[in-house]
């Protein structure tokens, strides 16, 4: 690791990009897949709500032009009445998109690990997100002749059908595992969650303002080739991190074996050395007290700030850059300077991280103005490293071999928790829509102090019985996909 730090001060500024981009991995297909998908998700989200006052309510034009402006003075309970709606839809809808991926990642874990794929789960969602937007671009064509329902449908189904997020995170997180090595994977993790965390910005600085330019088709048909590009990539581009082992039988026997999913679940259950089953079970808990709550504001933020401050698409596209900024800057500076520079242990990082939202979140429920909306936000400035934490320390207790069904677990977690966080949301913001708006915050920080005592006790088991995590892969193991030794010379 010395020779690659001294050959990397060798270099020109040139070379040194060009090292950098040679040892690009995942991170287009990353890009690829989540931009879109911010992108569509305010055309979406505005599709629901038009379609449910001018199909299902059938409310005069008038009436729907004035919300779509957020002109509702003398018109609030149709205002009601159309967020009613579309916050009943998001009930069921969460089940039909988080189901069936929750039982698909757990047979994709196992076999990703049994023969060495990471490349197909990443393609998988992206398939599915690219049939959404097609059928949303139908949707558009039969906008009067196809409820709101028909819609919802589109935009559960095929994203479940081939595994969503949930799965292409299995894949991702599971890919960098294979190429990193122990004590770089909190670091160059934190490289994906950073650029993760660009796609965001980008996606929600122009969402808005594209849905306004260019419509309905425009976003559907742009966000359906950005899927093919990155498909194209993923197909083409992008190695295997290790050389496949060929299938003993037919691929469907071999997929769905159910002895596959007991070896999922075996991996967080069975015995290991020292306190890591406890510590690793404690993970699974804290992932679902983690995504849970991203997954229940995200299912009514948009309509929240709507009604709370009369915002139009440009207005939410603006707010989710400037959060999504300010975490990227806080994600730097935990990752370089509490993590890199002064060692902090990822679990006193996550609980640093998840201490400062329980904070925000009181102060975003009863914030009155925009102003005191956006200074919220440098609250939980280091919200953003609480992920990268949890990660991190799942990836160093498991074996490189153990790395696709830890992750699946993850995934179930995360496919789980939307079914239970999401109709809670939505019943809370129902139920105070027209007293008290900002009461789902409060719901989430309570929800969130588990996350916060979880990363504490994993500080103190790790103390007190460090034994146990995995060993660095040695130089002659490396893996035969595209291993970023760049990023470890950078840190030399």
């Amino acid at each position: 690791m010395g020779e690659q730090g001294n050959e990397w001060k060798g270099m020109s500024v040139k070379q040194k990009l060009s090292k950098i981009f040679d040892n690009i991995t995942v991170e287009p297909i990353l890009a690829c897949y989540i931009l879109p998908n911010v992108i569509a998700s305010l055309a979406t989200a505005n599709m629901n709500l038009e379609k449910a006052c001018r199909v299902n309510l059938n409310y005069s034009q008038d009436i729907c032009d004035r919300i779509s402006v957020r002109n509702i003075t003398g018109i609030e309970r149709e205002e009601e009445e159309i967020q009613s709606l579309v916050v009943r839809m998001n009930y069921w809808q969460s089940i039909l998109r988080s189901s069936l991926p929750a039982l698909l990642i757990m047979f994709l874990g196992s076999f990703s690990d049994r023969t060495g794929r990471r490349k197909p789960f990443m393609l998988l969602p992206m398939s599915g997100e690219f049939m959404t937007s097609v059928g949303l671009i139908l949707c558009t064509y039969f906008f009067y002749e196809w409820p709101m329902e028909v819609a919802g449908v589109i935009e559960g189904l095929f994203p479940a059908l081939t595994g969503s997020w949930s799965t292409m995170f299995m894949a991702v997180f599971s890919y960098m595992g294979d190429v990193t090595t122990l004590e770089m994977r909190t670091v160059r993790l934190g490289v994906v969650s950073m650029f993760i965390s660009l796609a965001l910005p980008a996606g929600t600085l122009v969402s808005g303002v594209l849905y306004q330019a260019i419509g309905f088709y425009g976003v559907f048909a742009t966000v359906a080739v950005m899927y093919v590009l990155g498909m194209t990539y993923g197909a083409f581009r992008l190695k295997e991190a290790r050389t496949p082992t060929p299938l003993s039988g037919p691929v469907c026997g071999e997929f769905f074996n159910p002895k596959h999913v007991k070896e999922t679940f075996r991996v967080a259950f069975k015995s290991r050395e020292g306190n890591l089953r406890t510590r690793i079970l404690l993970v699974m808990v804290l992932s679902v007290t983690i995504f849970g709550p991203i997954y229940g504001e995200q299912s009514v933020g948009y309509l929240f700030v709507r009604r709370r401050f009369k915002w139009d698409e440009v207005d939410f596209s603006l707010y989710s850059t400037y959060t999504t900024i300010v975490n990227l800057i806080g994600t730097a500076l935990g990752i370089s300077l509490l993590t890199h520079k002064l060692k902090m242990e990822d679990s006193m990082l996550g609980a640093v991280a998840y201490a400062s939202k329980v904070v925000a979140a009181f102060f975003y429920a009863f914030a009155s103005t925009s102003f005191s909306f956006y200074i919220v936000t440098l609250i939980e400035i280091l919200g953003g490293t609480g992920m990268i934490a949890m990660r991190s320390i799942a990836s160093k207790l498991v074996p490189s071999e153990e790395l696709g069904k830890i992750n699946s677990l993850f995934g179930v977690c995360e496919a789980v928790v939307p079914v239970l966080y999401q109709p809670l949301y939505s019943f809370v913001y129902y139920q105070t829509l027209s007293t008290f708006p900002g009461a789902f915050f409060i719901v989430g920080a309570i929800m969130t102090i588990p996350s916060v005592l979880i990363f504490l006790y994993l500080y103190y088991l790790q103390k007190v019985d460090p034994i146990g995590t995995v060993e660095p892969i040695p130089t002659s193991e490396k893996p035969k996909g595209q291993y970023n030794e760049t990023f470890e010379a950078m840190e030399m």
